[in-house]
């Protein structure tokens, strides 16, 4: 056929050069690593991310931040920080995941100088699957609790039970006069959780972990090996197992609202956790709080986002997306305050007590204080059932999220050997962080725990998202990027979207990260003060993410040819291969940088090789004109 004249070159481009890759060369095709996949139901991508987002923290987190920190009024901080550095922070990482179809450590092909910063994300993303699946592990070990006709914890008397324990039913049933001093007592439910279920009293501290407790230990097992189960085929397994353990919880959620807010003295917890104190929003702890809520429960920076939308489809609306997942996360948040509060309302009745002294965070919420007013209600032993089943599916899929992170990153990195052996791989990785969480299950695991939950995404975590998006921004550039997802989604980010990237998120979280080191706090758990070495373990835990950036960069630098600052300098620029994965999707700049096809202007040989053009070759047009303005200006 004659050659196509390219419409502002003088020279016409011979065809040779216009046959794409793929036609060229029959052998090659064999050397092709196997196919990642993709999601495979339109819902899939959406309640991954959905299930990914609402975890534990926002049953056990939320509700207890918010009434600390001005109980309605932290509605307010709280939606600032969202629309900061929440909603642009998230689509940057869904933006990035779905354009270069990589997982968190190949998709730094956008800038090989800063793939330290995946392989912090990694890190963080290991250390975090280790607890996590303890977590669940207790879960699972209160849920095989309650399939009794009597609680457990519901009655002293047992053999873990000590002097100090006292059963709020025989105040009630006694209906003494005489003031009981319930300061230094102990409730049953305490008592189950820490002298039975942790047998906490076995160890001295972190340094004496004790011995291994048996049926927590295969707890743990089976928590890993239903986690195992449903990553067995990648996104086509998790993606299907999603469509429950994301809804479900809602279902249960709804249950324990309806049960909650017609209990007696309900409104007294509702009102304590929503009474709004607007003095509170002049310090700036409520800020910081709001920002670290939002940070943590939407998962920006573990790479679980990223990972994701690798999975979809080229021109998947993320933008949509975007606005349904993290406005969904807020309201589940609010949502599971008023279940929690409505009942801890109740139960301040019951006690006698004000509310604030039976409200908790964490673990001590859904492993003391809930199950303890469980205790209090008719039927006892399914509520409780639905509350640590309500747990445990919204535990899993963010469990799901941290394995396919990992997962997918190493084989993204090595595709030919690893990916025909992915669940070989995922079984591998599996077993490894079992073991690794063994010391979670002693006497003293607990300590442990805590540490990894204090240290192990705290400011790392901050660091990795910070250069995040200071690269994406600053290296790469701006304007690239909103080209990207221009010709990805066929429109340009808008102004908000650009304003927090450029300056607001990098400043809130510059802010956010130096506030956590100026207020340092060492760890404890209970009266437990941790001892020196152990900080410095959990500091080393945390400088280790951010020691790998400088690591990574050393690497990159090593690698190229030239003076130190030209080795920088080509270090910093995508590689040849950066861009959409699939050919026909490599419209514009990036048609060139595919091997084969060094046709000056991209677009002809994908109208060749495609016919006709479609509304996203439109944008592709666009964007072509956008550069050689741009290019022209330079010249100029």
């Amino acid at each position: 056929p004659s050659p196509i004249p390219a419409p502002s070159l003088a020279q016409p481009v011979t065809p040779e050069l216009l046959v794409s890759p793929s036609s060229q060369d029959g052998d090659l095709g064999s050397q092709c690593p196997e196919d990642r996949g993709n999601w495979t139901g339109r819902l899939d991508f959406l309640l991954s991310c959905i299930g990914y987002c609402v975890g534990l923290g926002n049953v056990w987190r939320f509700p207890y931040r918010a009434y600390t920190n001005g109980g309605g009024a932290f509605l307010v901080p709280y939606f600032i920080m969202l629309a900061i550095c929440g909603i642009p922070i998230f689509f940057m990482e869904l933006s990035l995941g779905q354009f270069s179809s990589l997982g968190p450590l190949a998709v730094w092909k956008i800038s090989p100088l800063f793939k330290g910063i995946g392989m912090g994300t990694i890190l963080i993303v290991s250390l975090v699957a280790i607890y996590y699946n303890m977590i669940i592990a207790y879960v699972l070990f209160y849920l095989f609790a309650s399939l009794t006709s009597d609680l457990p914890w519901q009655h002293c008397g047992n053999w873990w039970n000590t002097d100090l324990c006292l059963d709020h039913r025989v105040i009630k049933a006694g209906n003494t006069t005489l003031p009981v001093n319930i300061s230094n007592t102990v409730s049953p439910s305490e008592e189950y959780w820490s002298r039975y279920v942790l047998h906490i009293q076995g160890s001295s501290g972190i340094g004496d972990p004790g011995r291994i407790r048996w049926n927590l230990c295969l707890c743990l097992l089976l928590s890993w090996i239903i986690v195992y189960l449903c990553i067995l085929k990648g996104v086509k397994s998790s993606g299907k197992v999603v469509y429950f353990t994301a809804t479900f919880p809602y279902l249960i959620l709804v249950m324990l609202l309806i049960r909650g807010v017609t209990l007696e003295g309900a409104w007294k917890g509702i009102r304590f956790y929503l009474t709004p104190q607007f003095d509170h929003l002049l310090s700036s702890k409520v800020w910081i709080e709001a920002a670290l809520q939002i940070f943590y429960s939407l998962g920006v920076g573990f790479g679980g986002l990223l990972t994701f939308a690798s999975y979809n489809t080229f021109h998947q609306n993320i933008y949509r997306d975007t606005f349904i997942v993290t406005l969904g996360n807020a309201i589940t948040s609010i949502l599971a305050g008023f279940a929690i509060f409505s009942v801890l309302g109740y139960m301040s009745q019951e006690l006698g007590v004000p509310v604030n002294q039976v409200a908790k965070a964490g673990p001590g919420l859904a492993f003391v204080v809930y199950p303890q007013a469980m205790t209090m209600l008719p039927l006892s032993p399914f509520w409780s059932f639905l509350f640590f089943f309500m747990l445990l599916t919204l535990g899993l899929d963010s469990q799901f999220a941290f394995m396919e992170t990992i997962v997918t990153a190493v084989t993204d990195e090595f595709p030919y050997y690893l990916r025909p052996k992915k669940a070989f791989f995922s079984a591998v990785i599996c077993v490894g962080l079992f073991l690794m969480g063994l010391i979670l299950t002693t006497e003293g695991g607990m300590y442990w725990l805590v540490l990894l939950d204090d240290y192990s995404a705290g400011f790392g975590l901050m660091v990795v998202v910070i250069s995040t998006c200071l690269v994406v921004t600053r290296v790469y550039g701006m304007k690239r990027f909103c080209r990207d997802i221009h010709m990805m989604l066929g429109f340009q980010p808008g102004p908000y979207f650009r304003a927090c990237w450029m300056f607001l998120s990098p400043a809130t979280m510059m802010a956010l990260l130096v506030y956590n080191i100026i207020k340092y706090q060492p760890s404890e758990y209970g009266s437990y003060r941790f001892p020196a070495w152990a900080e410095a373990l959990g500091i080393l835990m945390g400088l280790c993410s951010c020691l790998m950036i400088p690591a990574g960069m050393l690497m990159a630098v090593l690698q190229e040819e030239g003076t130190l600052w030209e080795r920088f300098q080509q270090a910093s620029r995508p590689t040849m291969d950066w861009g959409p994965s699939l050919e026909e999707n490599r419209t514009g700049t990036y048609v060139a940088s595919l091997a084969g096809s060094q046709s000056p202007k991209p677009l002809m040989v994908h109208m060749r090789k495609y016919g006709g053009i479609t509304s996203y070759e439109n944008t592709a047009i666009e964007v072509d004109r956008e550069i050689e303005e741009e290019e022209e200006e330079s010249m100029m």
